[in-house]
């Protein structure tokens, strides 16, 4: 292969890969009105289930990159507050690594459904306490540090379970390595 075809290929997947990187955020904006309050947080579980297809078809580069474009349209339009930035961009890096870590299919989803869960939930909710208190003006005495795990759990625990039966089937179907492959 030339150096120009390499070229031309590695350009084909970069574009490949951004358009679906593109489309999952556009679904995560789009979809962000099946919503619900928990708490002080606007739960969005589709943000999450898109997190996760980001680590399984993407990695954590394009899925956290997809988190943060996300985030920041959904409260340019007033679809969301600033929580979405920490809960969301946590659980796609780690979903990403976690997804690397093992080449099996079946432990890889797992790895990457527990990596959204924990970034978002654990470390994502503890994040979240100084952007309450510096960005969204709460008081530290009002605001527990650990006030927005569980809200933030609830979300991405439906968000997650839902893309885990999406992929398991697309999985078992064998459109998934398809769809992987093309990407490569």
């Amino acid at each position: 292969m030339t150096k120009n075809e390499e070229t031309k290929k590695t350009r084909s997947v970069n574009v490949k890969k951004l358009t679906t990187a593109a489309i999952l955020t556009a679904a995560a904006v789009a979809l962000s009105w099946l919503s619900f309050p928990v708490g002080a947080s606007k739960c969005s579980p589709v943000q999450h289930m898109v997190n996760v297809f980001c680590a399984v078809l993407l990695g954590p580069g394009y899925g956290v990159a997809s988190a943060f474009i996300a985030s920041l349209l959904r409260n340019l339009l007033a679809l969301g507050t600033p929580m979405a930035f920490p809960g969301s961009m946590i659980g796609a890096l780690l979903s990403g690594l976690l997804y690397r870590v093992t080449k099996k299919p079946w432990p890889a989803l797992c790895l990457a459904i527990a990596g959204e869960v924990f970034g978002t939930a654990v470390l994502g909710g503890l994040c979240a306490y100084p952007v309450a208190i510096f960005l969204m003006g709460k008081s530290a005495g009002e605001t527990a540090f650990y006030a927005y795990i569980i809200p933030f759990l609830i979300s991405t625990a439906g968000g997650s379970a839902i893309s885990g039966v999406i992929i398991a089937a697309l999985q078992r179907a064998g459109v998934l390595a398809k769809v992987k492959k093309s990407l490569e």
